[in-house]
């Protein structure tokens, strides 16, 4: 029935639309890379969805996946935000147009945004936190940008606890299932 289908499309026009259905699906959606850290770390409130300015080199880095959040963050200077000590490995073709690896960059946010985001961490006193990494559909690189507030060393003791009766929880329903 389906190849019944295909013969009735004109070829061209066919064919064309598999190459694009193709290379939105291996780019949509993509996760290069998420910072665990942050979650560890900061209670997470809110976050934002935003466009990053990037090289050529730097993005063909980043599809192959060479990226670090070390210990990134954002900060909002005379009206922009800039992403710091996102390590970007540079791309191994590119030779001398190569940028460095921990330079700032660009974040990019409508204006009104930023001003909603700065009225909060100047306000509660949080901090920006980059949270991912990922292409969104048209094949865009994207950063989830978080506003968290740093965790207390009890707090971490008792996110831990929780994860581990979790764990024993899911562990004893597995043997329960397979009995």
């Amino acid at each position: 029935m389906i190849r019944e289908r295909i013969n009735q499309l004109p070829r061209q026009g066919f064919i064309v639309i598999i190459s694009l259905i193709k290379r939105v699906n291996i780019m949509a959606g993509k996760l290069i890379a998420t910072n665990r850290k942050a979650f560890r770390n900061f209670h997470i409130t809110k976050d934002w969805e935003c466009g990053i300015a990037l090289k050529g080199p730097e993005v063909k880095s980043i599809r192959e996946g060479h990226v670090n959040f070390k210990s990134s963050y954002a900060r909002i200077e005379d009206g922009e935000v800039f992403l710091y000590n996102l390590h970007i490995n540079p791309y191994k073709e590119a030779s001398y147009l190569n940028q460095d690896p921990d330079r700032p960059r660009k974040l990019l946010l409508h204006k009104k945004e930023i001003k909603k985001i700065e009225g909060q961490a100047v306000q509660k006193g949080l901090t920006l936190i980059p949270v991912k990494i990922y292409f969104n559909s048209r094949g865009f690189v994207k950063v989830s940008l978080a506003l968290g507030r740093g965790k207390r060393r009890y707090d971490k003791r008792e996110d831990m606890k929780k994860r581990s009766i979790e764990m024993g929880l899911k562990r004893a329903l597995h043997v329960r299932k397979k009995k």
